[in-house]
């Protein structure tokens, strides 16, 4: 370990980049006792960089698969789902994809692995280390750090019940009859909640259930803990990307709202700086599921996090299909701004939690977001409410499957589901930023109505486990929903994969088509390769001309999803009912 005197220069350029984050949040004799606790837990791992961080994480070849642990088992007990997993990704997404994000896999006790009872260990139901690892060897691994919160049963909170040391100094207790009226929720339950102590009863802060205890960031020690975890699954674990969990709610202030506070940027810029100096390669991820401007400010001035989640697309893009209509998409699209250098949108359509709701606050008109609610419950699917600080609720996300929210529009079921799902994905893996695809969408999963019942939460509608022995009979029956969308889908990731003008910052234009198409055109950063992208949302055929796209007559110009060319950039080109179009000059 290298020793901590102040003449040693890289521990002065880590208290250089550290101490002002650190001062945001901290008591300002604190903060040397800090910087050295910091420093040792890194040790042998330091790495100063010789310049500026490495801007260039990712390329167009970047995609990214979502999944638990055991979305996939065997009827084979001697199976462990990890290994059933490392198997159907090396078999059947080898050639597809880039990176797993294996969500969360530790020993928990609630909401399929967000109430985590221990850090460092993997749930021995889906297997080890070593399985963790293999995947990590083929694949670029995303682990979630799950640092708003830790289970009721983990050990800190016994501690805290037990008046140890150190998890009783680790939780946020508050007095019940304090106001926390302006305390923004995700859910409806209550904020504090009453527990047994040694010390008799007390009430400690829990932003999202009774079993999920928020951990107290003021503390220093508490982020001495969560450094220690990160380098774990970093230099153990092999972890490529870092996904930081409802990390908007980690600092809490009385009296003010309690989610996106100062202090929360600074920890988040103060954990980029730390990954960077364990691994430059290593990229952090920020969840924070809210209105569309309150999300894009964790890019912070390109020194927060390097990938943020694109919340306001699900509902949006749903929005869109339901309708046959992208008034509300472009709108959107043309006020979001470039993701900055060193900085990427992380687009994704569906994942284990609902389609959110208030990344769409103010995206929406009043008709068309009430018209999405009733026909998303038409189609099976749930509406999960939140509490306001006014005490009434208010619609927080749509719980259902993105294949079954495709069965129908507004204007009720129909027979065009699986073309429009895949239109659906089509566009976004279009987008600027890197595609990440929900393995239930990769795999047309239809809503899970029995574990829905079984375990009483929304969310479990979307959590389907699949038998590795009837995933396979459904994939090798060449019309089987789930062998069409799946073949499809990643016949058009390799495509995609090639396209420099896919590059996740490359150049991007909204189109001003007519409103039952959508298309924007992407420039490659070398500025050799156009591909104008081009969705029609109806289940009606539409034409296009061409003469709107703009293409250059100098240039021979062909869809790369149908291998069409254009042979006339004048004429009319008609696009089937949700068809989709990658015109590109260059192939």
């Amino acid at each position: 370990m290298k020793p901590m005197r102040s003449t040693d220069s890289d521990y002065q350029y880590f208290c250089v980049r550290l101490q002002p984050l650190l001062e945001i949040a901290y008591e300002p004799a604190t903060i040397p006792s800090i910087l050295d606790r910091l420093f040792a837990v890194i040790g042998d791992n330091l790495y100063i960089p010789n310049g500026n961080e490495n801007p260039n994480k990712w390329t167009e070849n970047n995609v990214t698969l979502i999944t638990y642990g055991d979305s996939i088992c065997s009827r084979d007990t001697d199976q462990k789902p990890l290994e059933v997993l490392a198997k159907f990704l090396g078999e059947h997404l080898q050639d597809t994809i880039t990176g797993v994000h294996i969500l969360p896999f530790f020993p928990y006790t609630s909401d399929d692995g967000f109430a985590v009872s221990d850090y460092l260990s993997v749930n021995r139901e889906l297997g080890d280390w070593e399985d963790i690892k293999t995947i990590a060897s083929q694949f670029n691994l995303m682990v979630d750090v799950v640092l708003n919160h830790v289970s009721s049963k983990h050990q800190w909170f016994q501690q805290f019940q037990a008046g140890e040391k150190p998890g009783s100094d680790y939780f946020i207790v508050v007095e019940p009859e304090t106001d926390l009226s302006e305390v923004v929720r995700p859910r409806n339950s209550p904020v504090l909640v009453k527990v047994e102590t040694v010390h008799g009863e007390k009430h400690v802060w829990a932003t999202f259930s009774e079993d999920k205890i928020d951990v107290n960031f003021a503390n220093p020690d508490v982020l001495i803990e969560f450094l220690k975890i990160i380098r774990f699954y970093i230099v153990n674990a092999k972890a490529r990307y870092i996904r930081l969990d409802a990390v908007g709610f980690m600092w809490k202030e009385i009296g003010t709202s309690c989610i996106h506070l100062p202090p929360t940027h600074a920890i988040i810029k103060l954990l980029r700086e730390l990954v960077n100096m364990i691994d430059p390669e290593v990229a952090l991820i920020t969840e924070t599921n809210v209105p569309n401007r309150e999300n894009l400010s964790y890019f912070g001035n390109r020194n927060e996090a390097h990938m943020i989640y694109n919340f306001s697309l699900p509902p949006l893009l749903l929005n869109a299909m339901l309708q046959g209509k992208s008034d509300h998409l472009k709108t959107w699209m043309m006020s979001m701004p470039p993701a900055p250098l060193g900085c990427a949108y992380f687009n994704f359509t569906a994942s284990h939690d609902g389609i959110g709701l208030r990344p769409a606050e103010g995206l929406l008109s009043d008709d068309e977001y009430q018209s999405l609610l009733t026909t998303m419950e038409k189609l099976g699917g749930k509406i999960s409410m939140r509490k306001k600080p006014d005490g009434s609720e208010s619609p927080y996300e749509i719980n259902i499957s993105l294949f079954d929210a495709m069965k129908g529009t507004v204007k009720g079921e129909d027979t065009w589901q699986i073309q429009r799902f895949i239109c659906s994905q089509t566009l976004m893996m279009s987008l600027e930023g890197i595609p990440a695809f929900y393995i239930h969408s990769l795999l047309a999963t239809p809503n899970d109505y029995d574990r829905l019942k079984e375990t009483g939460m929304n969310r479990s509608i979307n959590r389907y486990k699949w038998q590795i022995e009837d995933l396979q009979k459904d994939l090798e029956n060449p019309h089987s929903p789930r062998s069409l969308v799946f073949r499809e889908i990643c016949r058009r990731i390799k495509i995609r994969r090639q396209q420099g003008a896919f590059h996740p910052n490359a150049t991007q234009y909204t189109l001003q088509l007519k409103r039952s198409l959508f298309g924007f055109w992407r420039q490659s950063m070398t500025r050799d390769q156009s591909i104008f992208c081009i969705f029609n949302l109806t289940d009606k055929p539409q034409q296009l001309n061409l003469r709107d796209v703009n293409l250059i007559c100098i240039d021979p110009w062909l869809d790369l999803i149908s291998g069409e060319m254009i042979t006339d950039i004048y004429s009319k080109y008609i696009l089937q009912p949700y068809q989709a179009v990658w015109i590109t000059n260059k192939f």
